[in-house]
């Protein structure tokens, strides 16, 4: 073979290898939701009963403390608050499992309140809300998205933190 063939070669199963990692870590964390699963969505937050309690999204960041978004039923995702979890009254699904962030992405009932107080977050450098947990029960383990840009959202290990929409 001559030194030309050979850099092509070369190049094309580089390219190959590169384009088929990027394709992996895409279909491990999804692809921003439809129009069609966001109105759905959009729908079933609008039947949501009304009443004292809050919908939690989990939001597990390897490097960060926060919990999750909260919202109150009936209000989109865009309303929710990402919170510090005040655990004194009733642990968090995961830390009651001691499987710490293996509900990333699940979404529950939860019961309690926001405490007024604001709690410091040393790694993200943010002031969060403080939600006083109570109690909880899983909705769901595979909801629909609610991030426009889901691979950097929902990977644990990426230092982005992204609002939902």
């Amino acid at each position: 073979m001559k030194p030309v063939s050979i850099l092509l070669t070369l190049a094309a199963v580089m390219t190959a290898l590169f384009l088929s990692g990027c394709a992996t870590l895409s279909d491990n964390y999804g692809t921003p939701p439809t129009s069609a699963a966001r109105e759905a969505m959009l729908e079933s937050i609008h039947n949501e009963a009304p009443g004292d309690y809050y919908i939690g999204r989990r939001y597990f960041k390897i490097d960060y403390k926060f919990w999750g978004y909260i919202r109150r039923p009936g209000q989109s995702w865009s309303t929710a608050k990402l919170v510090m979890l005040n655990e004194q009254k009733h642990l968090a699904p995961d830390r009651e499992k001691n499987a710490i962030g293996t509900d990333n992405g699940y979404e529950y009932k939860l019961f309690g309140k926001f405490s007024g107080d604001t709690v410091y977050e040393p790694a993200s450098n943010g002031f969060y809300p403080e939600f006083v947990l109570t109690g909880c029960e899983l909705i769901s383990t595979a909801p629909a998205g609610i991030f426009k840009t889901p691979v950097a959202a929902l990977d644990p290990t990426r230092r982005v933190i992204a609002d939902p929409y």
